[in-house]
């Protein structure tokens, strides 16, 4: 079970409610103002801008959530956010990247540093784990679209590069550059996706025990809190028995 399909972001973690519910709409918010800073705030004209919304709605985030993002951007309100990537190894030497947007690039860094020690991990220089992921578009669709030989054959047909399906759903790859000619196609042909974003798939996972695996797990949870923190990748695996007693 590799690491980057199972706790790849903050929308995807289970058992927080209100709280959980009220950061991810936070972060979602975030993510469209920055969009629509860096292009039109016509998700029409914005093919990022575009995304966001889409993932926003597949979150439920309210309209006036939405709206309100978009016209802060359009006026030029609100805070400048800049984009970072952090890089570094976890428990197990398992590598992690973290992606952020944040108005104050010290803080950010200091937080993000002392998660990492907590969990007995190190941040690392920019590129010392990337090369072990790819840029690649993910979309993702629940598993009652369709069966996974309906799936495989919606995405060879759009131009997808892999297929993932589970009794959880479906995650389907694609070159990063093809992201939005591969959604449309899709969308056309399984309907409406969960999600649709670029991610750091890992080429390679590290196995990690049950042991590693908490620590690895409590590290990733401790990121995906903080407020500046968007996204997380991680490439690590563990088998089904370490699953299991983890989940007990």
């Amino acid at each position: 079970m590799a690491g980057h399909s199972q706790f790849k972001n903050i929308m995807h973690r289970k058992g927080r409610q209100d709280a959980v519910r009220s950061k991810i709409f936070s972060k979602l918010a975030r993510e469209i103002t920055v969009a629509a800073k860096a292009g039109l705030p016509d998700p029409a004209m914005n093919p990022r801008l575009r995304l966001a919304i889409n993932n926003a709605k597949a979150q439920s985030m309210p309209k006036d959530n939405i709206d309100r993002a978009i016209k802060k951007a359009a006026g030029g309100e609100g805070e400048n956010y800049d984009e970072v990537r952090y890089e570094g190894y976890g428990p197990g030497g398992v590598a992690v990247i973290v992606e952020a947007l944040t108005d104050n690039r010290n803080r950010t860094a200091s937080n993000v540093r002392a998660i990492f020690s907590k969990a007995g991990g190190a941040l690392g220089e920019t590129n010392s784990v990337s090369f072990m992921f790819d840029r690649v578009g993910e979309i993702v669709y629940p598993a009652s679209v369709g069966d996974a030989d309906k799936v495989m054959e919606a995405a060879i047909e759009a131009g997808a590069e892999d297929v993932e399906s589970s009794d959880d759903g479906h995650i389907i790859y694609c070159v990063f550059e093809d992201i939005g000619e591969v959604s449309t196609a899709l969308e056309a042909a399984l309907g409406e996706a969960e999600s649709v974003k670029p991610v750091f798939k890992p080429q390679t996972s590290t196995e990690v025990d049950a042991e590693k695996g908490a620590s690895l797990m409590r590290l990733i949870g401790n990121l995906e809190d903080d407020d500046d923190v968007q996204n997380v990748y991680a490439n690590f695996e563990m088998s089904d028995e370490d699953m299991a007693r983890l989940s007990v």
